[in-house]
């Protein structure tokens, strides 16, 4: 101790001495900075000594001294690493610098110092920031496997003249560059390499959290969609004497993308090509300080040549794509990136194209040797619906193998008896093209199970409705070609079974031509080119024949064609009742004189009446009547000039000798007889009254 304490003394004595003496000499040279010596971790080999100089001459020399020992020289640099072997770093040194500048030196101020007790980080570089749920996080690689001090200093990007606020954080490490990203960030940044360089090659990583809306003295207010500029340095919290880092280059840090983007999309299938646009509306220009690129990602999208999946980046706010027929519905998603990290997805989705109608594939490539622009998918059904997740594929180039979510899949893999659907894609100028869409079988086996639910409804005495649901698609291990249709007497030993295919195709049937009467077995199978099937088996009764109905049904058609006779007839009396027919005048033209061909009407003559008187009982009215007998068409004249002609031929006699009373009284007896008699005669005969040419048939009433 002694022995110290007096080199201590001298020392001193020399540096004081040597001061005198530049300040007596008048020498220019301004002196440099005490020097500072570090290692960069408590574990590293190497020292790092720096130091300044405000000098304008370009030849400057630096003798470096520990204690009084000169250690190296150092031409034209302030800085100069050391290894351990060359230094004292246990005990208390004093290191010091003399300057040579021209013809001058100057020297330094004196530095006591334990150099094992310093250490001093590395300035963070390369931070990376994400923003997620209003939390600012800043990562940076770490100098050690233990958390350190960080001072972070913001402020508002583009204010140049607005102060920096500091604060004070500790970090926290975590190790595993797996693990550097937290699970709650979505951004699928590490799989583009779009926003983040492939820098983290340490094992450990440090990760440090600013709360974005308040720090942690509450003094610091941070928007979410507010652009800022952040700075950052560090210490250790370990070693005995730790120095800040130098301060680290200024980050950029946009705001946070909390919206999704606005997405409209339009598609069209043209011969096999699904041709997708997307257009979006821009991010706010907070968010894109370090610029904003969109990350495309859709389940069917190649580059080029189909089946191939890809992520691709766009630096635009619109996106043209062309896409092969898929058996599945496509998402496309559209996420909105920037150095902060990721918006929430826009998902978009393309509904399945496929045939309305898919046949039996008649060839596949499946054993055919493919070029680079050709594409193979088997997407397994189940219940008639493709898996996305059991798909195999097969490219161009590729050894006959291909790849699902989990693990790999060979071709081979196609498993039997398993139906698939099957597409076959192609690259046409760049643009991918569905060429065939068919449903296969890798080989064909008989139906496990018999048709679902066969039932019998609406029996008669000579059919019945059959009805019947398709054996499910894991079960039928083939193409269904027909069903089966089968029938047999329970009652008769000699009539064999009746069998009989219909289509595939139906699940409803009519059976006819069956007995009346009569107990029926009938069976259903399904036949593939494997093989038919098991059968389902059900039993009917026929009802008897009803020979009521055959009547009736006879009844019904005979009433059919009477009805309308009769009616007609009955309708024909009814006019005849109302509507008697008008009888058709018999007139002879002969009879009666022409004079130059036209027919003369007569007219009627009134003529003076004679009374003569009857003679006495001569004859007899019955006599007279009878003479009175007038044929049809010969009567000319009315009944007044009948009666005054009867009245002329009876007076045209002798008259009587009683005198004119006498003779009043035999007239008026001789009219009273006359009219009873007549009177009965129009009982038995129609009298015929003809009238100016028209002929009337009058009947007279009893009464």
């Amino acid at each position: 101790m002694e022995t110290l304490k007096c080199c201590l003394s001298l020392h001193g004595y020399a540096v004081v001495f040597t001061v005198l003496a530049m300040i007596s000499k008048g020498s220019p040279c301004e002196a440099p900075s005490s020097p500072e010596c570090f290692r960069r971790g408590a574990y590293e080999n190497t020292f790092k000594c720096e130091w300044s100089m405000n000098t304008t001459e370009s030849d400057v020399t630096f003798d470096f001294y520990l204690n009084e020992t000169k250690i190296e020289s150092i031409k034209n640099n302030t800085s100069a690493e050391f290894t351990m072997e060359r230094l004292i770093i246990l005990e208390t040194v004093y290191i010091w610098l003399e300057a040579h500048d021209g013809k001058s030196s100057c020297t330094s101020l004196e530095s006591f110092v334990v150099l094992a007790d310093i250490v001093k980080y590395e300035a963070p570089q390369k931070i990376m920031i994400s923003r997620v749920k209003d939390n600012l996080k800043l990562r940076w690689k770490a100098a050690e496997n233990y958390p350190a001090l960080a001072e972070v200093r913001f402020r508002r990007h583009g204010h140049p003249n607005v102060s920096w606020v500091n604060t004070l954080h500790s970090t926290k490490t975590k190790a595993g560059t797996s693990e550097y990203w937290d699970s709650d960030t979505v951004c699928p940044q590490a799989e583009t390499g779009s926003s983040f360089p492939n820098a983290l090659s340490s094992s450990y990583n440090q990760l440090l959290y600013v709360l974005l809306h308040r720090s942690e003295n509450n003094s610091v207010s941070l928007l979410s969609n507010s652009a800022y500029q952040v700075q950052i340095r560090q210490k250790s919290t370990q070693a005995r004497k730790p120095l800040w880092s130098n301060w680290s280059p200024v980050v950029d840090v946009p705001a946070e993308l909390k919206e999704k983007p606005d997405v409209k999309m339009t598609s069209e299938p043209v011969n096999g090509t699904l041709t997708v646009t997307l257009f979006w509306k821009r991010m706010p220009s907070a968010t894109a300080v370090t610029g904003v690129t969109y990350i495309l990602n859709n389940t069917q999208y190649s580059r080029g040549c189909p089946c191939v999946k890809s992520t691709q980046l766009i630096k635009n706010n619109k996106k043209t794509f062309h896409l092969p027929y898929s058996a599945v519905d496509v998402n496309v998603s559209v996420i909105a990136n920037n150095t902060a990290g990721c918006s929430p997805p826009a998902v978009v989705h393309l509904p399945a194209v496929t045939a309305a109608d898919l046949k039996a594939c008649t060839a596949t490539l499946l054993n055919e040797k493919l070029d680079r622009k050709t594409c193979l998918e088997w997407y397994e059904l189940h219940n008639g619906v493709p898996s996305p997740e059991n798909v195999i594929t097969l490219t161009g180039g590729q050894k006959k193998k291909t790849r699902k979510r989990k693990g790999k899949v060979y071709v081979t893999d196609l498993k039997d008896f398993v139906r698939y659907l099957y597409y076959e894609h192609r690259c046409d100028d760049g643009k991918p093209r569905t060429v065939e869409m068919c449903l296969f079988y890798k080989k064909e086996d008989a139906p496990l199970t018999e048709p679902q639910h066969f039932s019998a409804s609406d029996e008669t005495h000579c059919s019945v409705n059959l009805s019947w649901q398709e054996i499910p698609y894991e079960e039928q291990r083939g193409f269904l070609t027909h069903y089966s249709l089968c029938r047999e007497k329970i009652s008769s030993q000699d009539e064999r079974q009746e069998c009989h295919n219909i289509s595939a195709s139906l699940i409803i049937y009519r059976l006819e031509n069956l007995t009346p009467a009569t107990k029926y077995t009938i069976s259903l199978a399904g036949v593939t080119q494997g093989g038919e099937g098991p059968k389902a088996t059900i039993t009917i009764n026929t009802l008897p024949e009803n020979t009521f109905n055959v009547w009736w049904s006879l009844g019904l058609l005979l009433l059919f064609f009477l009805f309308p006779t009769m009616c007609a007839f009955i309708f024909k009396r009814i006019k005849i009742r109302i509507c008697p027919p008008v009888p058709t005048p018999v007139i002879d033209f002969n009879s009666y004189p022409t004079k130059n061909q036209e027919m003369q009407v007569r007219k009627e003559e009134v003529h003076q009446l004679t009374l003569h008187v009857l003679p006495p009982e001569d004859k007899t009215v019955p006599e007279e009547t009878e003479g009175m007998t007038v044929l049809r068409g010969e009567w000319d004249g009315t009944d007044e000039d009948m009666e005054n002609e009867r009245g002329d031929s009876r007076m045209s006699g002798d008259i009587s000798d009683e005198g004119p009373d006498c003779a009043d009284d035999a007239l008026r007896s001789s009219r009273e007889t006359e009219m009873t008699d007549l009177q009965q005669l129009e009982n038995e005969f129609a009298m015929l009254i003809y009238r100016n040419g028209l002929v009337f048939d009058v009947k007279t009433d009893s009464s």
